[in-house]
C-alpha cells in the first residue's frame, strides 16, 4: 500500500526527533570537557618622556573704524609676525592659519531707543605654530610678540615618535596582568597554563595643554619661561590564562 506525501514527512520528522534525542545528552557532555577553564585579568602600564615638539596659537587682534581699515591693519601686524618666526628658523609650512574672523562692535543707545550703532570693527588672525625644538619655545614666543602678536593660547606639548613609549608601556602592562593573574591563582590553588587571548587598547601621547597668555601689542614682551613637563602614553591589556590545577587537586 503506498504512503502519501504528507504521512512521509511525519514519518522522516520522528526519526529526526530520535535521532537527535540520542545523540544530543553525549554531545553535549563533550562540549563541556572540551572548555578551559582560565583567567582573566587586566593590566596597566604608562611610560613617559620630556616632550620634544610644541603648538602654538599665535594671534593679532586689531581695530579700526572700518573693516577695510581693520583687515588693513592686521595684514601687516600677521605679515610681521611670520617674518619673525621664519627668521627665528620656523619652516613656513609649520605656520598654518588656524582662525580669521571680522566683527562689528555695536552699541545700544543709551536712551533705550533701541539702536544699535557700529562704533567699529575688529579682526583676529591667528596662526598655528610647529616648534620642533622646545628648548626655542620661549625665544618665539617673545620674537612673536615683539613683532606685534598681541593673543597666545593652545600651547601644548608632545612626543613626536611614540613608539617607544607605546613598547614600554605594553611590557609594563603584561608584567601587571603576570602578576594580577598569579596571584589569583595562588588564592585559588591553581596554577597558571599558557596565555590562550590578549587583547590591548593605548592612550595618552597627546599634547599637553598650558594655560595661555596674552601680550600687550604696545609693550615689547621679555622671553618668557616655559616648563615643558612631560608626555605619556597608557596601555591597558586583557589577558586570559589557562588554569593547569596542582598534583595535589587532580588526584
Amino acid at each position: 500500500r503506498s504512503i502519501d506525501v504528507n504521512t512521509r514527512k511525519m514519518i522522516k520528522a520522528v526519526l529526526t526527533l530520535i535521532l537527535v534525542a540520542g545523540i544530543s545528552a553525549p554531545a553535549i557532555a563533550q562540549d563541556k570537557s572540551n572548555l578551559v577553564r582560565n583567567i582573566t585579568v587586566s593590566g596597566n602600564g604608562e611610560a613617559s618622556a620630556v616632550p620634544d615638539r610644541a603648538t602654538i596659537n599665535a594671534g593679532v587682534q586689531v581695530r579700526a573704524a572700518t573693516a577695510v581699515e581693520a583687515s588693513r591693519d592686521n595684514q601687516e601686524i600677521i605679515e610681521r609676525v611670520i617674518k619673525a618666526l621664519t627668521d627665528a628658523g620656523v619652516e613656513a609650512k609649520d605656520i598654518q592659519t588656524a582662525d580669521y574672523s571680522i566683527w562689528p562692535e555695536q552699541q545700544h543707545d543709551p536712551r533705550g531707543t533701541g539702536e544699535i550703532t557700529v562704533t567699529g570693527y575688529r579682526v583676529n588672525n591667528t596662526v598655528r605654530i610647529l616648534v620642533k625644538d622646545v628648548d626655542r619655545l620661549g625665544n618665539i614666543i617673545g620674537a612673536v610678540t615683539d613683532a606685534g602678536a598681541n593673543t597666545i593660547h593652545g600651547i601644548s606639548f608632545h612626543v613626536d615618535d611614540t613608539s617607544e613609549l607605546e613598547t614600554r608601556a605594553r611590557e609594563a602592562a603584561m608584567a601587571d596582568a603576570r602578576r594580577r593573574a598569579e596571584s589569583l591563582a595562588r588564592l585559588a590553588g591553581v596554577n597558571l597554563g599558557e596565555v590562550l587571548t590578549i587583547s590591548m587598547s593605548t592612550g595618552g601621547g597627546y599634547p599637553v595643554p598650558l594655560m595661555g597668555m596674552r601680550a600687550d601689542m604696545a609693550q615689547a614682551a621679555t622671553v618668557p619661561g616655559i616648563s615643558v613637563g612631560q608626555s605619556s602614553v597608557t596601555v591597558q591589556v586583557q589577558v586570559s590564562y589557562a588554569i593547569e590545577s596542582t598534583s595535589s587537586n587532580s588526584q
